[in-house]
């Protein structure tokens, strides 16, 4: 799929009901990101701060970080300059075009009164928030606009499908895989790096002209431990939504030709992969790489871990899933999925591991 096909298509659906991983996730990386919004407004005090959230889709996580990051600018500014007016802030939410931002301006009066409780004679700073739609593999901003640019759950999306995945006559050389997978071929693995590269390097050097000159970003990808690209972390969910696939293949309920022809436009990057393509591009420095782990288990609401699956990856995969094989088999296909999930996770031999989160803070140099 090229490039302008997926950004008309692509975007999550269900996902303020389904964020709840990414919601956790982000929760426990907030430290960080908290601590470099406050070391940079030490370091700059501009009067005007400019802040980026980049792929922030449309549920109820889009501005609770944006929300943290406005209290601890205040709180540094009180700490740093009491006896100056707060600085004003320019937020841009940005994500593909078919992104749900109007569902996120109907929020923004109780944003607005929430911000406003707790402080001195209910006094708050100037907030403008605007949307910003479109690709983030290319330039959103003016040149030295953002001082700050967060993205969450974003990067591991790739802005297309590699060509090397098919043949000369168009065919998929990935046959029974929509990722990579233990028998894809070495060219499969090699197709989906070499899109990562062109996309994050693409990245950077477009963050690179709109940074301010010592402002940072906190990047948290999905990513992988080692070298070998297939594990029991993000290519296990892909195995099981391609043998999903093939179960409903078996069944009639689907032709073959379209699980071999579809291929998912996700990459799980290793720690050095990530900071090999920041020193090569070399822009940014990268102050900080950690990883946490995501934990595939049942939730507080009673669901099965491949319920919750299930429901996680329907809101990403939906949008490009129902236009290729129907929506009439969805329901089928992810009922399936959750089954065949829970079946490999009762296996005690081969317990899915966790999945990996890399958090990576970059300063532009």
């Amino acid at each position: 799929m090229e490039k302008r096909e997926l950004e008309r298509e692509f975007h999550m659906t269900g996902y303020a009901r389904n964020s709840s991983v990414q919601k956790k996730s982000s929760d426990n990386a907030k430290h960080i990101t908290l601590e470099t919004v406050q070391q940079l407004y030490k370091e700059t005090r501009p009067k005007s701060l400019g802040i980026a959230d980049l792929g922030c889709s449309s549920g109820p996580n889009t501005l609770s970080t944006i929300r943290d990051i406005i209290k601890t600018v205040e709180i540094a500014h009180h700490r740093e300059l009491p006896n100056q007016p707060l600085p004003e802030f320019s937020i841009f939410l940005n994500d593909l075009p078919q992104n749900d931002f109007n569902s996120i301006f109907k929020t923004l009066p109780d944003f607005h009164m929430e911000l406003k409780r707790g402080t001195k004679n209910g006094v708050c700073p100037a907030i403008f928030i605007a949307a910003c739609p479109g690709s983030f593999y290319g330039r959103l901003f003016p040149e030295k606009t953002i001082h700050f640019i967060y993205s969450s759950f974003s990067l591991h999306w790739l802005s297309k499908v590699n060509s090397g995945l098919f043949d000369h006559q168009g065919k998929s050389i990935n046959k029974g895989c929509i990722n990579i997978c233990s028998s894809s071929p070495e060219a499969v693995s090699k197709a989906y790096y070499s899109q990562f590269k062109e996309d994050f390097s693409m990245f950077l050097r477009s963050r690179s002209k709109e940074v301010v000159v010592a402002g940072r970003m906190v990047l948290i990808i999905l990513g992988r431990e080692g070298p070998d690209h297939v594990d029991r972390g993000m290519s296990f969910t892909w195995e099981i939504l391609a043998r999903a696939i093939a179960d409903l293949v078996e069944q009639g309920e689907t032709e073959e030709e379209k699980l071999d022809s579809y291929e998912t436009h996700f990459y799980a990057a290793s720690a050095a992969q990530i900071e090999g393509e920041v020193n090569n591009e070399g822009s940014f420095e990268l102050e900080k790489l950690e990883i946490m782990e995501v934990e595939k288990k049942d939730n507080e609401d009673g669901m099965s871990s491949g319920e919750l699956a299930a429901k996680t990856i329907r809101a990403v995969q939906e949008s490009m899933l129902a236009p290729h094989f129907g929506e009439e088999i969805l329901d089928k296909l992810f009922d399936t999925y959750g089954r065949m999930f829970d079946e490999e996770l009762a296996k005690e031999d081969i317990r899915p591991e966790a999945d990996l989160l890399y958090e990576m803070v970059c300063q532009l140099t």
